[in-house]
């Protein structure tokens, strides 16, 4: 296998001694640059990566998080991966062989690090080392492996088993100036971790002496990176304007809705009866007809008899002495109560009212000028202004709703005078 691949990988992109990171196409090795990517996360941290192994068939990949020191990924990387462990221990232990990599031993890169073993990694090929988290900051391992001439570095997870927190990309920053560092590093899961280095233990290729396998690292950069700054700020900055919009207009519509509930509808409003004051007397008008239209409001001639509510009956008087007694009739609900006469002003406008002025009745018999309380209950109330009385109820529920003494025609007296009651009356 290895005498197949080897010249394979050569063909394609030769590896030289150049310390940069070799670009190479990776829609050439039939590497897929799409990531397994979370929009929100990666609008909110930036690109994400991939980790693909190149000498197996299918490509093998794993989804990666760069570092946000370092180098950034511009351009895919190909070479071999060696864990740090499988030629380095630490200096305390430098008299220690490396521990059998197929048991997967401790590789975490913290330093500092020694060689050894009879074999290293030829400095003159690209190399990328595999480290696991723990022990010490990433920006330490990736400097140790740096000094140790890697060209990337991967970092693996550590056992959610053993943290307790759950195996997933983390984002790796540095607490320290990470000017120094000049390669790029990525992040990979745990279980990842695992799976490629057990990989490598059972690889049949090798690189100077040691087991490892080609690895191509690949990033994928969107538009987002270079505008979610400018969007974050706007959003912070719209945000509280917006929910303040978004309030005042909810009040508003539930103010609207509030003031319509207030308000009389037209039609019934127009139903209302109305009247023309001719100098003498009230001219009554049915309350289908049009009470705006021109000819409406033209006073009786003199030939025609007045229908003025305050007409005396011509009628004589019938007499006590030969009149049967009767039981007295019911009063209509409709018909004007006693004081209605009375009422020579509107309370609206606060003006006397003229020959030819056209008046509105209220289900209360208070009257008003019809074009003023024709836009009062319509626009603003409905509601009578003198008496508050509703005009969309009829006038037997008003008596239903109140005492006898507390109806207008009944006010006889101040003691049981109520709101309704005029101020002037007959028998005053």
């Amino acid at each position: 296998m290895r005498a197949v691949l080897l010249p394979l990988l050569s063909s394609v992109l030769p590896f030289h001694a150049s310390a940069a990171p070799i670009p190479v196409d990776a829609a050439s090795l039939g590497v897929s640059m799409k990531t397994e990517k979370n929009w929100l996360w990666g609008w909110a941290w930036g690109a994400e990566s991939t980790v693909s192994i190149v000498d197996r068939s299918p490509v093998l990949s794993f989804a990666s998080r760069p570092a946000a020191f370092g180098a950034e990924i511009t351009d895919p990387i190909l070479g071999y991966v060696i864990p740090l462990s499988s030629f380095t221990v630490a200096c305390s232990d430098a008299s220690l062989l490396p521990a059998n990599t197929s048991l997967l031993p401790a590789n975490t890169g913290c330093p500092r690090l020694c060689l050894a073993g009879p074999h290293q990694p030829d400095p003159s090929e690209t190399w990328i080392a595999l480290v696991q988290r723990g022990n010490c900051e990433f920006v330490k391992k990736v400097r140790e492996a740096q000094h140790l001439g890697a060209r990337a570095v991967v970092v693996g997870g550590t056992n959610p088993e053993i943290t307790g927190y759950p195996d997933a990309l983390v984002n790796m920053f540095s607490p320290e100036d990470a000017s120094d560092i000049k390669i790029p590093s990525t992040y990979i899961k745990y279980a990842d971790y695992v799976h490629l280095s057990t990989l490598i233990a059972a690889s049949n290729t090798s690189h100077a002496g040691l087991r490892t396998l080609s690895l191509l690292i690949t990033a994928e950069y969107s538009a987002w990176e270079w505008y979610s700054p400018i969007i974050t700020f706007i959003v912070i900055l719209l945000l509280p304007s917006v929910l303040t919009f978004i309030t005042l207009l909810i009040h508003r519509v539930r103010a609207a809705r509030a003031a319509q509930r207030d308000r009389a509808p037209e039609d019934v409003v127009h139903n209302l009866p109305w009247r023309v004051w001719t100098g003498s007397g009230w001219e009554k008008h049915d309350s289908a007809e049009d009470p705006y239209a021109e000819d409406s409001c033209k006073p009786p001639s003199a030939e025609e008899a007045p229908a003025a509510d305050s007409a005396p009956s011509s009628s004589p008087p019938p007499d006590p002495s030969t009149s049967q007694p009767a039981s007295a009739p019911d009063p209509d609900p409709a018909a004007p109560l006693a004081w209605f006469d009375t009422q020579v002003e509107c309370a609206i406008c606060l003006s006397e009212f003229e020959k030819g002025d056209k008046v509105r009745v209220l289900p209360c018999h208070h009257i008003f000028h019809l074009a003023e309380v024709d836009e009062w209950l319509i626009q603003r109330k409905k509601l009578c202004p003198v008496c508050k009385a509703d005009v969309t109820q009829p006038l037997a529920a008003l008596d239903a709703a109140e005492p006898a003494a507390a109806l207008p025609s009944r006010a006889t007296s101040p003691d049981n005078a109520t709101e309704r009651t005029p101020l002037l009356s007959d028998d005053s």
